[in-house]
């Protein structure tokens, strides 16, 4: 893992069931927690991203009301 201030890149496995485990440097950073909802966002050209639902709906509302 390489880790800076603000920024990360690790690895994680896909599990037999699509799975993976967050790893613990992303949580804490993104104050991720045991029962959180996140938003699963994909772009097939440029990949997939994981955002908690708050802060996505935060965002769409910003957007659209903003």
């Amino acid at each position: 893992m390489k880790e800076e201030n603000d920024r990360f890149i690790v690895s994680v496995k896909v599990g037999p069931k699509g799975q993976i485990t967050i790893p613990s440097e992303a949580r804490k950073m993104f104050n991720i927690k045991e029962g959180d909802t996140l938003m699963v966002l994909g772009d097939k050209n440029r990949g997939i991203a994981l955002v908690k639902s708050e802060d996505f709906y935060s965002l769409m509302e910003d957007k659209f009301n903003g």
